[in-house]
């Protein structure tokens, strides 16, 4: 069981990584469109296919109505936020019992 809590804490502490990159992901893409960068940027483009997956659904969850903000950066940091409580600190605290 000792190895087993091992690769679970592995896997949480990989999965928080992860969580915390695409969630700064997120924030780069957010601030970038204050900006109005040139859209055929590379970095722009990659910004683009890595968080549009995730924003699109929020976008027509909450559309900008009349204040005309995208609010679907906030709500993906907020469940970014909540993934990495509920499901990586779970995972670590069974990693640790297991160990």
């Amino acid at each position: 069981m000792f190895v087993f809590g091992n690769v679970i804490l592995g896997i949480a502490k990989v999965l928080g990584v992860v969580l915390n990159i695409y969630m700064w992901v997120v924030i780069i893409r957010a601030l970038l469109t204050w900006v109005n960068p040139d859209p055929y940027n590379p970095i722009v483009q990659i910004l683009t296919r890595v968080t549009e997956p995730v924003l699109r659904p929020l976008r027509k969850l909450v559309p900008a109505g009349k204040l005309g903000v995208d609010l679907s950066p906030l709500i993906a940091i907020l469940i970014i936020y909540f993934l990495e409580i509920a499901v990586v600190d779970t995972l670590v605290r069974i990693g640790y019992s297991m160990r």
